[in-house]
């Protein structure tokens, strides 16, 4: 396998599942419902799709002070994404991911929609900085 998208050493264990791209940012507060793990804002790129299982790409974040208690009760419902991958994103994001224990990485590169498309299966490895396309 060859790595197709690289990045800085991200947070938790190798995942590996469909991937979904957004071209829109991310709020865990507003942007999806906490009960289902379906993003719910009227006009998000996303609207009305299942997160839950899947490796999800976000080019940036918004806000995130809910995400402490957001992503730990998505996790607990077990409708939380196998694992989340930015452009950038902040520290609370970050710090609600790492409570919850969902895998994540930032400042992917190049742009996941240059090299990847929603539906292909990758492993996220945090601990190696990379994003593998399996076959």
């Amino acid at each position: 396998m060859t790595a197709v998208l690289c990045a800085p050493p991200g947070f938790g264990p190798d995942v590996a599942g469909e991937l979904v791209l957004s071209r829109d940012t991310f709020s865990i507060r507003y942007d999806m419902d906490r009960e289902t793990g379906v993003v719910s804002r009227p006009g998000h790129a996303l609207e009305g799709r299942s997160l839950a299982g899947k490796i999800v790409y976000f080019p940036a974040v918004q806000g995130g002070v809910a995400a402490g208690w957001a992503f730990l009760a998505l996790a607990r419902r077990g409708v939380a994404p196998a694992g989340l991958l930015f452009g950038r994103t902040n520290p609370v994001m970050v710090q609600g991911l790492v409570l919850a224990g969902i895998p994540v990485m930032h400042r992917v590169a190049p742009d996941p929609f240059t090299v990847l498309a929603t539906g292909d299966r990758v492993r996220m490895s945090p601990g190696r900085g990379v994003v593998e396309r399996l076959a």
